[in-house]
């Protein structure tokens, strides 16, 4: 990963330097679409509580004096004549992150703060939101509900899933049981209740018989192939991205042999995917810029050019009535993109988080209704989209 430049000399430098980087490097200052000194003000609130410190104007000055409004990574928009709305709710922790929104059987919705090392429930119907304090560096990276109606988290931080005790603000945990297996990552449960997750950059994949407490690992045929996202198929077989190389891995469950599927360019990276009704695969070419399509019956792989170019990098992505959505990451602003294989068309939407556009989604959701959730972790937005 290249090193972030300095930043510029001038009153606040060290300020920023010191205050910003708890959190995240400077180089996502760098690399941001610059705002004015009002957007500033804004997108700073949601990362830190400042109260009536007098850092924060300090901050906001130097932020929109050297980088002021420039969008070095500009969106395409698509057109079209689909119509679509935002729901738009800002969690309570600032700086949290909040990610990966699912809803419940009863419309309520369950969210994660990674940095804010929180478990967040919203009921859209009120507003109403309840955050709970997670176990120490847990960091969680994703939340899950299982068969039973149970909330469960993945301890990115320190090698940890766990569970929300019901009618309690406790949790059980389960610890991985090799110490190279740091950060489960995205997670689902099948039909027996039993879960399976990836492990990003411990390069492995996990099975958790809730029951019992017992865990599986394994590690897939391709060094630093980094398992991201995660999906089951109508058969019962577990698809997972490959977010360090050009494959798609499948995985048995009672076996828990990985097969690799390889994709035909080099450079391709996969955050996730999502299955169709008839098993094929949809996943995004991160790396490249690229919506892709794989047959696991053929081994064919096809793709189509996002709209915003190489550099727009696919992030998320769901299927909703056969219809495929995802978002441009790597782009200002980050776009939602509709895409009909039938016409093999696409339209698109700038995503909004408040006044300002500073993204990202990193997982969405089809509801139980048709819809689809969303988020923007860098504002601490959960969002439902209505496609209307």
């Amino acid at each position: 990963m290249a090193q972030a430049q300095p930043l510029p000399a001038g009153e606040g430098q060290e300020l920023v330097g010191a205050v910003c980087t708890q959190c995240h490097q400077t180089n996502m200052i760098q690399n941001s679409s610059g705002y004015t000194a009002e957007q500033w003000d804004e997108l700073v609130s949601t990362m830190v509580d400042f109260g009536t410190s007098p850092q924060k104007a300090t901050i906001v000055d130097y932020l929109s004096t050297h980088f002021p409004p420039d969008n070095k990574r500009p969106a395409t928009q698509v057109p079209g004549d689909m119509q679509i709305t935002f729901d738009t709710w800002r969690t309570p922790k600032s700086g949290q992150r909040s990610r990966d929104p699912i809803e419940a059987e009863d419309g309520t919705i369950w969210w994660v703060g990674q940095f804010g090392n929180v478990l967040g429930h919203l009921d859209p119907r009120t507003g109403e939101m309840k955050e709970y304090t997670l176990p120490p560096n847990a960091l969680p990276h994703s939340v899950e509900i299982d068969r039973n109606g149970n909330i469960w988290y993945t301890g990115n931080g320190n090698g940890t899933v766990g569970m929300l005790k019901p009618g309690t603000e406790e949790f059980e945990v389960h610890q991985m049981p090799d110490p190279n297996a740091r950060d489960p990552h995205t997670a689902l449960f099948d039909e027996n209740n039993t879960m399976f997750f990836t492990l990003q950059n411990s390069n492995m994949v996990g099975r958790l018989v809730p029951s019992t407490g017992e865990i599986t690992l394994v590690t897939p045929p391709t060094f630093d192939s980094k398992p991201y996202g995660i999906k089951m198929d109508s058969e019962g077989t577990i698809w997972i991205a490959c977010n360090g190389s050009n494959c798609l891995l499948s995985l048995d469950r009672d076996t828990m042999e990985l097969t690799e599927h390889k994709l035909p360019k080099p450079g391709t990276t996969v955050r996730r995917l999502d299955i169709a009704a008839d098993d094929t695969i949809w996943y995004v070419n991160s790396g490249l810029g690229y919506l892709g399509h794989f047959d696991p019956k053929t081994g064919e792989a096809e793709e189509w050019d996002s709209p915003s170019g190489r550099g727009s990098h696919p992030y998320a992505i769901a299927i909703v009535d056969g219809i495929i959505w995802y978002d441009e990451s790597g782009v200002r602003p980050d776009m939602l993109v509709r895409f009909d294989p039938a016409t093999e068309k696409f339209q698109s939407w700038p995503i909004p988080s408040g006044n300002i556009y500073a993204g990202i989604v990193r997982n969405m959701r089809p509801t139980r209704d048709g819809d689809l959730l969303i988020h923007q972790s860098s504002t601490n937005r959960i969002m439902r989209v209505n496609l209307d």
